[in-house]
């Protein structure tokens, strides 16, 4: 099992930016890939960025983010971050965390507790 915390959300005004990051407890080198995704009150999950972790570093935006946000990783610090910049006030949501492994051939999915992300007007 692994735990999967996240940090950097706040409170900010629209326009502005805020680097949130998860991290692993263990090492993510043989992962498959990490990602963000985000809940809003009212509405679905949605995807918001993925990175792969085993092999190249590609990523995968969802279309309203790709031009605003920026997913990286850090593998020697078991990290994933996520640049959000140019915020808007529909970005207001709990920002989710995930990790993709593969344990005993299925792929597996982790999830960490969510850091708040608020965008006032």
């Amino acid at each position: 099992q692994v735990q999967l915390v996240e940090s950097g959300g706040g409170l900010v005004q629209a326009g502005g930016s805020l680097r949130l990051s998860c991290l692993a407890s263990r090492s993510i080198f043989n992962f498959n890939s990490m990602g963000w995704y985000r809940h809003a009150p009212g509405k679905q999950r949605e995807f918001v960025a993925r990175i792969n972790i085993i092999g190249s570093s590609s990523t995968d935006y969802a279309d309203s983010m790709r031009d605003r946000f920026t997913i990286s990783r850090s593998i020697a610090k078991n990290t994933v971050y996520l640049q959000m910049n140019s915020l808007k006030p529909e970005d207001t949501a709990v920002y989710y965390c995930n990790a993709n492994e593969l344990r005993q051939g299925d792929p597996f999915d982790s999830w960490g507790q969510g850091t708040q992300v608020t965008v006032s007007s």
